[in-house]
């Protein structure tokens, strides 16, 4: 038996693509041989997996469940929307969100360790790039319980956004609608109070620099900043937004109206803040003209 050494891992890792820890299983299981590992690889469709997970997947789907306790919202990423209508595609989604419903796991990484059928989430994802041949990437998820003195509002616009809004008081209804207007209206938080800092910070730093290019005193310079400030903070916020169904009057009110209060929201969009890589056929064509 040949001795599994770094070098040999090494080797294996830069021929396969695939994770230290998966090279170092192979050649321990096969002896040391390199070339019976990376057939043992290639066989459980480690190797095409692994040099798959680096490509960048920003389409897929979000999916929500729930039970009689609680609600859970999951964002799994293909790199294609052609993949993602695919049913081996949604039926791993909807396998995966109903494991985060079942064991409300504490981050991404004790979820990606639970168990399908006798497989890790993580070797079941591995599983699927194999076999359809695009990067497959479970992003994020949520979980809320259902309040016992209020509603858990849902909404799926498609499959492309999805909420969960934790509704204090109110009503089924009202439940529904504060989770359509966050669908469509994207607030940052519930309120002021829970904007964070620095990203105020950062918008008078803005606002500032672009008042002082009117030559206006200091004074007026400081309140045309304040005044921008508070349009933003209205804009940002759940309860500083014109209701879409009524833009006559704000979230806020519409609750306070209704004797109701939001205590959380999650809104999850498909490909939020994933950079997607854009091709220029004509860049790439005049690129390969300069090379040759």
């Amino acid at each position: 038996m040949a001795e599994v050494t770094a070098a040999l891992v090494k080797e294996l890792r830069e021929r396969t693509g695939a994770g230290m820890m998966e090279c170092k299983k192979a050649l321990v299981e096969t002896s040391g041989d390199i070339e019976a590992a990376i057939d043992l690889m290639r066989k459980s469709g480690q190797a095409k997996a692994e040099k798959k997970s680096g490509r960048i997947a920003a389409e897929g789907l979000i999916v929500v469940e729930q039970n009689d306790s609680h609600a859970a919202l999951l964002e799994v990423n293909s790199e294609t929307d052609f993949v993602s209508k695919a049913d081996d595609f949604k039926d791993f989604c909807q396998a995966v969100v109903n494991a985060v419903l079942r064991e409300q796991p504490a981050n991404l990484e004790a979820l990606m360790a639970a168990q399908l059928e006798g497989k890790t989430i993580e070797e079941t994802r591995k599983d699927l790039i194999a076999k359809i041949g695009e990067n497959v990437n479970v992003r994020r998820f949520a979980v809320i319980p259902v309040p016992n003195n209020g509603q858990l509002g849902v909404y799926l616009h498609g499959a492309r956004i999805g909420v969960l809004v934790d509704i204090r008081g109110g009503s089924t209804e009202l439940a529904k609608d504060i989770a359509m207007h966050i669908a469509a209206s994207r607030p940052v938080c519930v309120s002021e109070e829970q904007v964070p800092a620095d990203l105020i910070t950062k918008e008078k730093e803005i606002y500032t620099v672009q008042a002082k290019e009117s030559g206006k005193p200091d004074n007026i310079i400081e309140k045309m900043v304040e005044g921008r400030v508070k349009k933003y903070l209205a804009e940002v916020t759940l309860v500083g937004q014109p209701f879409v169904k009524d833009p006559d009057q704000t979230v806020g009110k519409l609750l306070q109206s209704k004797q109701a209060t939001v205590a959380s929201f999650e809104r999850f969009e498909v490909g939020e803040g994933i950079e997607k890589k854009t091709e220029n056929f004509a860049d790439e064509v005049m690129q390969q003209v300069g090379a040759s």
